[in-house]
């Protein structure tokens, strides 16, 4: 029987640009990038040189301690420039598309998609598995092991998040192709999580093959780690795989055709956004020419791949992540405000009582990126317990994760959470905790002590 979770810790940030449910005309750039930061717990290596062609869905680099994890390229051209950050680490891989049309094509059979050996190999081959990921940690799923059980999360509840009923509505048959085929990899249950009152549960096919669960209530409630805290929590040892709802037609596409085309529809959203709509693209592709006639001139402003509270800063770098499907535009907050904390605060958001814009809930802003002061002495508030709906104490795991005590960190949960279901709390922490980013070290630190 389908189950209704209620979910009451939580808050939805209301900001202005909500994306309207239209497309606009394609981004077809000539630059693409394969980014490896995208990927945790992973040291990338490459298997092309910088001015060699590749060709769409060929391997370009490669996980060093898993080398048969590959990702490709999601387009066939040039390898026009490697990026490397301090230590020579591999930032981004950029790729520019030439007028040759040259894909790889495998060769699937219909007994392929029902042995879940011959499936791996495929999903391995062709750079399909890094869609799937691995809980705990949020890492590139470990093909060597058989997961508990896989999660579907077919809703988003963060800020300004894009309408997956519109973004699927014409992929009934990749989804439910797929799904069934992403059954076979487990030998228990595969959880599709909705929205209360989504349209999207029509589109499934024989439901009785999956636990379809709805969830109702503020966010987080879109994020696996709610979902599977609710449905059905890790306990130690356990390993559960999680898939994004918008992944699941560029699977069903490569199971239909043989052909990777990571093609997907972003939504374009935030308050510097002139007509904030829905484009189609490719994952990885340069967004710099398509953004200037869609944005406002009269402020700077930040580029995020993905929402304001998870998102990565791409303003310096155009290109699209490769997991994202939302790309957020907000005002750059590169001014000092004197004495702001005295002035009522109408048009400020908050998740506080501080100011007066708490009298206006349904209110929408257009908040900066100004952190408003500086990081403070780190005091118990009790405000990461009102927005984080998880079974966990989360500010005893970030003390216990600050010490490094591995002991306290499993104690506390650490196995059920990533840096993203902690995002809200960072949001609202007082004392400007980087809280997302101490979580991650967190992660690290115990892949590596747990190894």
């Amino acid at each position: 029987m389908d189950k209704v979770f209620r979910i009451r810790k939580g808050a939805d940030i209301e900001l202005k640009g909500k994306a309207k449910n239209q497309l606009v005309a394609d981004n077809r750039p000539e630059l693409f990038a394969l980014k490896p930061i995208d990927f945790f717990g992973l040291v990338p290596k490459l298997s092309c040189k910088e001015g060699g062609k590749v060709k769409q869905g060929e391997c370009v680099f490669f996980d060093k301690y898993r080398p048969d994890i590959v990702f490709v390229a999601p387009v066939n051209g040039v390898i026009k420039k490697v990026v490397r950050g301090e230590k020579r680490k591999m930032l981004e891989i950029i790729i520019e598309k030439s007028d040759e049309i040259e894909k790889i094509k495998h060769n699937i059979s219909q007994d392929d998609l029902m042995n879940e050996d011959a499936i791996k190999k495929l999903f391995l081959k062709a750079g399909i598995w890094p869609y799937i990921k691995q809980r705990p940690y949020g890492i590139v799923a470990n093909p060597d092991i058989k997961p508990r059980d896989i999660f579907i999360s077919m809703f988003d509840s963060a800020p300004l998040a894009p309408d997956f009923e519109f973004i699927l509505r014409s992929d009934k048959e990749k989804i439910n192709l797929a799904l069934k085929t992403l059954k076979f990899l487990t030998d228990g249950d595969l959880y599709l999580s909705f929205s209360k009152n989504s349209k999207l549960v029509d589109l499934i096919d024989n439901k009785e093959n999956y636990k379809i669960n709805y969830f109702n209530g503020p966010h987080p409630a879109g994020l696996h780690g709610v979902q599977i805290n609710k449905i059905k929590p890790i306990n130690k040892g356990e390993i559960v795989w999680t898939l994004n709802a918008t992944d699941l037609p560029i699977i069903g596409g490569f199971l239909e055709t043989g052909i990777y085309n990571p093609e997907r529809i972003v939504a374009l959203a935030g308050s510097e956004v002139s007509e904030p709509a829905y484009f189609k693209t490719i994952a990885g592709a340069d967004l710099t020419q398509f953004l200037k006639s869609k944005l406002n001139d009269d402020k700077e402003f930040r580029v995020i791949s993905g929402n304001v509270l998870t998102g990565t800063n791409i303003s310096q770098s155009r290109f699209l992540s490769f997991f994202d499907n939302l790309v957020t535009v907000i005002p750059e907050g590169n001014k000092y405000e004197l004495f702001g904390w005295v002035l009522p605060g109408f048009d400020k958001l908050s998740l506080s009582n501080t100011f007066m814009s708490k009298l206006f809930p349904r209110k929408k802003f257009a908040p900066d990126t100004n952190l408003h002061g500086g990081k403070r002495a780190y005091v118990v508030t009790g405000q990461y317990e009102s927005v984080c709906p998880i079974d966990v104490y989360p500010q005893l795991l970030i003390k216990a994760i600050l010490a490094e005590d591995i002991d306290k960190m499993e104690q506390m949960g650490i196995y059920e959470i990533i840096d993203e279901d902690f995002a809200l709390c960072e949001f609202a922490c007082t004392s400007k905790m980087d809280v997302q980013e101490i979580v991650r070290t967190g992660l690290n630190l115990m892949m590596k002590e747990m190894s």
